[in-house]
């Protein structure tokens, strides 16, 4: 309620402002969710120790990555907080985009690890020992991923951060890889030597198949995708504004935790300066607040042809 009683604002202050706000709360889920990745990959390195259970090995590897790779998104972070320069223009946000490469590459890493390991288990096989502690790592695996899951959707959401989505996504993955490591138990607990190493690579290869989801959204944002969805709402914000007559050339892209867009709006040939001024700006603010983490608009008034405004006129 108090949000609509508010004059909304376009001040650059209060631009900063909410940034700080977005990055200060995905620090600290970061932080958070990083001691509690990190509590449970110490817990069930514990007993891939006493066990040697290689399909746990797995689980346990990709919760080290998945914790660790919050260092970079960090680094990020604190990066976008950082005004826009001569040089960076654009500011810093593109750093983000950057740790979400480090994250892919942690993932990949200790999925190859995990792959070895499963192999080389093939060759050498070894009966699963301490069973009924890998099934009890298996369990808290699937627990403390999917809370860290969930809490760093929910806020990479928010935020507008493809990097702690993606990193909550791959959480959100090792969790049910974790519950596939109670397979490995249960082979064991029939002295099936061999589900243990084959439950390894189901689970690598779960996660290849999430770092390939993670990877195309990463992507995207370098190379400035955007939801044509979201293009065609921003179109039709556009167009209804009093006194638009049309519009060119728009265009989305993200920086950091929000969007950027650039746009042409046509206007009547008859219109003054002060008049296609205020126009831009009712454009921008519609913009502003009907499109999800839109930070900043562009928008360029152009004159009418004579042929349109007769079409648009007769």
């Amino acid at each position: 309620m108090w949000r609509l009683l508010r004059p909304h604002s376009h001040d650059v202050a209060d631009q900063v402002d909410d940034n700080l706000a977005a990055s200060r709360l995905g620090m600290r889920t970061l932080w958070l969710s990083f001691a509690m990745l990190l509590a449970t990959a110490a817990a069930q390195a514990v007993v891939v120790w006493l066990s040697g259970s290689v399909a746990l090995l797995s689980d346990t590897l990709h919760n080290l990555a998945d914790a660790f790779s919050a260092v970079p998104i960090a680094v990020a972070f604190l990066l976008g907080r950082r005004v826009a320069t001569r040089r960076f223009t654009y500011g810093y946000g593109r750093a983000e985009d950057l740790a979400g490469l480090a994250v892919l590459v942690l993932i990949a890493g200790s999925t190859a690890v995990a792959v070895v390991e499963s192999v080389r288990r093939f060759a050498d096989p070894q009966d699963l020992r301490h069973v009924p502690a890998v099934a009890a790592a298996a369990l808290v695996g699937f627990a403390g991923n999917e809370l860290v899951a969930r809490w760093r959707i929910r806020v990479g959401r928010r935020i507008g951060s493809a990097a702690l989505v993606a990193d909550g996504l791959h959480a959100r993955t090792d969790g049910f890889a974790s519950l596939a490591v109670l397979l490995a138990a249960g082979g064991a607990a029939l002295h099936q030597r061999w589900v243990d190493p084959v439950v390894g690579l189901v689970v690598a290869a779960a996660i290849v198949v999430m770092l390939v989801g993670a990877a195309r959204q990463v992507f995207g944002r370098l190379m400035d995708a955007a939801d044509p969805g979201t293009v065609e709402r921003a179109t039709h914000l556009a167009e209804a504004t009093p006194g638009v007559l049309g519009v060119e050339d728009l265009r989305l892209r993200w920086s950091g935790h929000g969007q950027l867009a650039e746009l042409t709006v046509v206007v009547t040939r008859d219109t003054s300066l002060v008049e296609a001024h205020r126009i831009a700006h009712d454009v921008e603010h519609r913009l502003r607040h009907g499109i999800h983490r839109l930070q900043r608009a562009h928008v360029h008034p152009h004159p009418a042809a004579d042929q349109v405004e007769l079409a648009r006129h007769g």
